[in-house]
């Protein structure tokens, strides 16, 4: 059942999907409307269930669910990556890369390869205060107070 996100508890789960470019103006209310229909949809039959989603920087997907009363199958986890797959394709992104990483630099958000942000650091493009997205955080807790961190409070410190 889609729920408002401020009703999921803390320790629900989250799966974060930046996208390689910011979506176009014209196609944010189409990708809203998409992501809203699969998790009306996701586990229509279970009242239990409760999920939600975050649309961030024209950027970000983040898909919530709380699971307690009623864990996820490995096939229903399944639905949704096939989900993400398809709006990969409908809007030629890349949505499921780990290995991007994505910061701040002023107002922007920006998105490069791990081999091209190690540059920028050693070039001193990007430095410790650098706000960073941990797309790797699997709590909605962590998401609300530790997804948007300082490079040196988190694992991309390793490459200062």
């Amino acid at each position: 059942m889609f729920v408002d996100y401020s009703s999921i508890p803390d320790d629900a789960k989250v799966w974060i999907y930046p996208s390689s470019r910011k979506f176009y103006p014209n196609e944010i209310e189409e990708i809203e409307e998409k992501v809203k229909n699969f998790i009306e949809n996701w586990r229509a039959d279970d009242e239990n269930f409760k999920a939600s989603y975050k649309f961030l920087y024209n950027r970000f997907i983040v898909l919530v669910a709380d699971d307690e009363a009623s864990p996820l199958k490995n096939t229903e986890i399944d639905a949704s990556v096939s989900f993400i797959l398809e709006l990969q394709n409908d809007y030629e992104v890349e949505l499921l890369d780990k290995m991007n990483v994505c910061f701040k630099q002023g107002e922007f958000v920006q998105y490069k390869d791990l081999k091209d942000f190690k540059k920028l650091l050693k070039n001193k493009a990007v430095t410790a205060k650098t706000i960073i997205f941990d797309n790797l955080i699997t709590t909605k807790q962590d998401f609300d107070n530790f997804w948007e961190i300082p490079i040196e409070e988190s694992w991309y410190r390793r490459f200062l």
